[in-house]
């Protein structure tokens, strides 16, 4: 009876194992939370430079869009480069490459829509349309988070949803454009590291 018992536990660790190494090819799973964490704060400290470009107490060109558009920028190559460098240490650790089928089409999934989002904000801008250039761009990075999160953490459609919502709102209210854009980059990003941090990267360094 004992005998049959190890081999019942011995086929089930089996199959966890053959079941984790099939997610692990077919789903990204090396997203670091606290990347999302220092996404959030670059965002934050983005928003701050941005409002006092507005108010007239910040310049770096003399022309309002262009410094608004080095601050998107700047908070982007923060963003997308300390994104990286998280991920591929936690990819290390948990013995998993970074560069694989599927974080290639995940980058396609969000791509598609973001690039999408970016040419309809330009258009935006040159239409003199500007208060809804926020709006925007929380939409179409919530919808690229819900098409690229089938392939990771499903929490990713989550925040995607959230970031939606906060862009409609963004759109009804629309002079408080960099508030909601604060918030939805920003505050969300961070309470989604955190989230990320203690419900996956813990457990993950506890199995390490």
């Amino acid at each position: 009876m004992y005998f049959k018992v190890d081999i019942m536990d011995t086929n089930l660790d089996d199959l966890k194992h053959i079941r984790s190494m099939m997610e692990r090819s077919s789903k990204f799973l090396s997203i670091s939370g606290i990347s999302g964490v220092l996404a959030g704060t670059f965002a934050i400290i983005g928003a701050i430079a941005a409002h006092y470009i507005l108010e007239g107490e910040l310049s770096f060109t003399g022309f309002l869009v262009y410094d608004l558009s080095i601050i998107a920028a700047i908070v982007l190559i923060l963003a997308v480069s300390e994104g990286l460098i998280f991920s591929a240490r936690k990819a290390r650790k948990d013995n998993a490459k970074l560069w694989q089928p599927a974080t290639l089409q995940i980058a396609k999934d969000f791509c598609i829509p973001l690039a999408v989002g970016g040419v309809f904000c330009i258009i935006l801008i040159m239409q003199n349309a500007t208060h809804m250039v926020a709006p925007a761009m929380l939409v179409f990075y919530g919808l690229a988070l819900i098409a690229a999160g089938s392939r990771t953490y499903k929490d990713i459609k989550i925040l995607g949803a959230c970031e939606i919502i906060l862009g409609l709102l963004a759109g009804i209210y629309v002079y408080n454009g960099l508030l909601f854009w604060a918030i939805g980059f920003g505050v969300l990003h961070i309470v989604y590291g955190i989230l990320i941090y203690y419900k996956y990267d813990m457990k993950s360094a506890k199995n390490g």
